[in-house]
């Protein structure tokens, strides 16, 4: 059975949103949410979750280089617990240390599904790695 799959990049002003399946483990861009409040965000996020039906969620788990938590990665996490609670499907967090610093972008390009497709192709690889 091949299962579509959604990771994001959460960011307060944009969240990258990318989708792979888990027939292929290969990830892709798909969107970018600028919405201002919680409200269109979900909003928006719930209309593609709706569209694509994916079997679970990747949200990537800011962390500084040494593995030390910081803001951001309370409010990833508040994020994913949120997701979860909202559509009942199974969130996984993966660390995102450099999923930006991989990226190659032209000045003023927003990157945010490119780095939500990195968390996805790790998830993937990840996942195939361990079974």
């Amino acid at each position: 059975m091949v299962d579509i799959v959604f990771g994001f990049d959460f960011g307060i002003k944009r969240i990258g949103i990318a989708m792979g399946n888990t027939l292929t483990g290969q990830a892709q861009p798909l969107e970018v949410v600028k919405a201002i409040d919680n409200a269109a965000r979900f909003k928006q996020i719930g209309d593609l979750i709706a569209q694509w039906r994916p079997a679970c969620l990747v949200v990537g788990e800011p962390l500084h280089p040494d593995g030390a938590e910081h803001e951001m990665t309370l409010r990833c996490r508040r994020f994913a617990n949120q997701l979860h609670g909202r559509f009942n499907l199974p969130v996984h967090l993966v660390d995102e240390r450099y999923s930006s610093a991989v990226i190659t972008s032209r000045r003023g390009e927003i990157i945010d599904a490119k780095a939500a497709a990195i968390i996805l192709q790790q998830y993937f690889d990840d996942h195939a790695n361990n079974n």
